[in-house]
């Protein structure tokens, strides 16, 4: 499953990036508001953990400008604030649920788990191209063959592949998307993950293959 963070406090973003992916959620995070725009406009979420206070655009006028497009992702809203008046605010702008902070991560989890619960039921929590078949709510990759439970990079590689199959996707994209543009993950890091999942795929007897672009990027292809 692949959620969207928007949270400002980098410290804290960390911190539940990586509890968040411990527990098998693709995770994408930005710190300001208008990323977070940018990143729901341009990409498939299922769904989004939001601060309210943040530079750029602050997490309610993110949360009503989603709303207004029509989108029903789930969303949780994070802030400090405990009144009343800012709870009820953000649930009437559209808010799926509300956490305040500090907060365990447990409870973060089962809300997650809750407003998302819908998500893991649809027909489009898992790609197939092929005979291979990934799901997003289990991270398995599977073909009549046999199957394999994905690590976390390897999970985000190859949904962002199937998502966009035929595409070719710069060797760059894939570092921003799931090391994050802030990592100091060398580019030959992609080449090894794209390595693991190749190896995966033979094993599985795919009939679709990861190509690559010398220099480019990968695309997936279906073998003919």
């Amino acid at each position: 499953m692949r959620l969207l963070l928007a949270e400002d406090e980098r410290a804290l973003s960390k911190a539940l990036v990586a509890i968040l992916e411990r527990n098998n959620y693709s995770v994408d995070a930005v710190y300001d508001g208008q990323s977070a725009l940018d990143y729901l406009e341009t990409d498939n979420y299922d769904g989004v953990i939001l601060d309210i206070m943040m530079p750029k655009v602050d997490g309610l006028t993110v949360l009503k400008k989603v709303r207004e497009r029509g989108s029903l992702i789930p969303i949780l809203l994070l802030t400090a604030k405990s009144e009343v008046d800012d709870k009820v605010e953000g649930l009437d702008a559209g808010a799926n649920d509300y956490l305040v902070k500090p907060f365990h991560s447990k409870e973060l989890l089962a809300r997650i788990r809750a407003i998302t619960r819908t998500q893991t039921a649809q027909p489009d929590s898992k790609l197939k191209i092929g005979n291979v078949t990934l799901d997003r709510a289990t991270f398995e990759l599977s073909t009549s063959a046999g199957s394999f439970q994905l690590a976390n990079k390897e999970f985000q590689m190859l949904e962002f592949l199937m998502s966009n199959p035929h595409q070719l996707i710069p060797s760059e994209r894939f570092l921003e998307r799931i090391w994050g543009y802030d990592s100091e993950a060398e580019m030959n890091v992609v080449w090894v993950y794209i390595s693991y999942l190749r190896k995966k795929l033979s094993a599985l007897h795919a009939n679709v293959q990861i190509k690559a672009t010398r220099n480019v990027g990968y695309s997936l292809e279906e073998l003919t």
